[in-house]
């Protein structure tokens, strides 16, 4: 399942499916085939670009976001927190995504990760959040967590993340061109300080020097 996973820069992933999954396109390249689902996490431009979802949505896309997403989004199925959400052979479920230190991402925004199960795994998609709580009831196999510090996880506490859901493999995200606050060191920095908890994949990204 891993490997069905595409990075496509900052906090925007690919998931080749079936179904066809992207979340968060921000910047992406028009593609021949059409998502069949697009989750849009929360309305900060650089997560919900209305642009790039409409390069990639064709008649029958389900777009599937926060109540703050389906104000931005015609036609969004919006999802509440622990609401969940079946389309094909994926399994949708909301998760809250928010920062108690950080103005950026308040709980009252409604904030949004994902579990996203597929094909006998589950992926757990943070969203732009610290800490919380509500992360004690999720086990995924694949966590992809933001290590920016932005009102979102730090290195630091990204690893306590992994620490205590004990994924098998872990993707840093919200890092990379145009992303402020992380970048190729600090990738290497989250990669060292996993240690031997779990995977770290790096994908699309050849300059690190992984000594």
């Amino acid at each position: 399942m891993i490997d069905q996973i595409q990075w496509l820069g900052h906090g925007s992933f690919f998931i080749q499916g079936p179904p066809l999954i992207y979340i968060n396109p921000w910047r992406v390249a028009r593609n021949t085939f059409l998502a069949d689902m697009i989750l849009v996490s929360h309305d900060h431009y650089d997560h919900c670009s209305l642009a790039d979802v409409n390069k990639l949505r064709g008649e029958h896309t389900l777009v599937v976001g926060s109540e703050k997403v389906g104000r931005e989004i015609e036609g969004c199925h919006i999802l509440r927190p622990w609401q969940s959400i079946t389309v094909d052979r994926a399994s949708i479920k909301a998760i809250p995504a928010y920062s108690t230190s950080n103005l950026q991402h308040p709980q009252s925004d409604g904030g949004l990760g994902f579990v996203i199960s597929v094909n006998y795994f589950d992926i757990y998609y943070a969203g732009d959040t610290e800490i919380i709580p509500e992360m004690n009831m999720i086990h995924p196999d694949i966590a992809i967590l933001p290590i920016d510090g932005n009102g979102t996880l730090t290195i630091n506490a990204a690893v306590e993340v992994v620490r205590k859901m004990r994924p098998r493999w872990v993707i840093p995200a919200n890092w990379g061109p145009g992303t402020e606050g992380a970048n190729d060191t600090d990738v290497r920095i989250f990669k060292r300080e996993i240690g031997g908890r779990a995977e770290v994949i790096i994908p699309n990204l050849t300059t690190i020097d992984e000594s």
